[in-house]
């Protein structure tokens, strides 16, 4: 009986292993070329997930305003406290902070040269927030005709063999090719929907931020209109 179940666990395994694809030696067993372009993919998506994660800790950052911030804002001005205030926006450290502390730096001057001032300021911070987010576009866009281009690569690859074969045409000689073709499309397609996704997923949280920039600064141009 136990040899039964010996036989049974041992004919199960290698039905196992036989169903298993290796994605591993499938990339192994492809041509030269298609590896330098599976290699080339991977280094695409680490740099994808890098300017990933390290603009979205930093939108994250951004967007993390007090809640009591424009009150303290507006009782500091009303209470004639502008180094008060000027010291706030500095400890605060955001965006909306900056582009308040870069208005309560112009108080004094007419309204038409805050207000530009603010805006020039606010440039400058969207620019921060977008830094190297056009980067995920292109590696979006990039990583799947690269992959293609390995297609095609392991296309060229098989046709050549069948022209070689002289007429003796064998699928186990196609192999090299056709795994290049279809590993590098896939991980190509992989790469790009990544890179798409993580694109899409920090443009909306940056509109976000310009968006409470954009409130707050009206806000505090509000505040500035307000008969004393």
């Amino acid at each position: 009986m136990l040899a039964y179940f010996q036989e049974k666990t041992e004919l199960l395994e290698e039905a196992t292993q036989e169903k298993t694809l290796s994605i591993y030696k499938l990339i192994m067993d492809g041509e030269p070329g298609g590896q330098i372009i599976i290699a080339l993919l991977f280094v695409l998506l680490a740099v994808a997930l890098y300017i990933y994660f390290e603009r979205f800790f930093a939108i994250k950052a951004a967007s993390n305003v007090d809640k009591n911030f424009m009150n303290q804002i507006k009782d500091h001005i009303t209470g004639g406290k502008l180094e008060s205030a000027k010291a706030l926006c500095t400890n605060t450290n955001t965006p909306t902070a900056r582009l308040i502390g870069k208005g309560i730096s112009r108080i004094g001057k007419p309204l038409e040269d805050i207000n530009k001032a603010i805006e020039n300021a606010g440039k400058l911070e969207v620019y921060q927030l977008e830094k190297n987010v056009s980067v995920l576009a292109t590696i979006a866009g990039a990583a799947p005709m690269i992959g293609f281009l390995g297609t095609v690569i392991g296309m060229i690859v098989a046709i050549h063999e069948i022209a070689n074969a002289g007429g003796q045409i064998d699928i186990k000689m196609l192999s090299d090719g056709l795994y290049t073709a279809m590993t590098t499309t896939v991980a190509g397609l992989i790469v790009g929907i990544i890179a798409y996704i993580s694109y899409n997923h920090l443009v909306v949280r940056t509109d976000k931020v310009v968006y409470q920039m954009e409130a707050k600064s009206v806000e505090f141009l509000d505040l500035l209109n307000e008969p004393v």
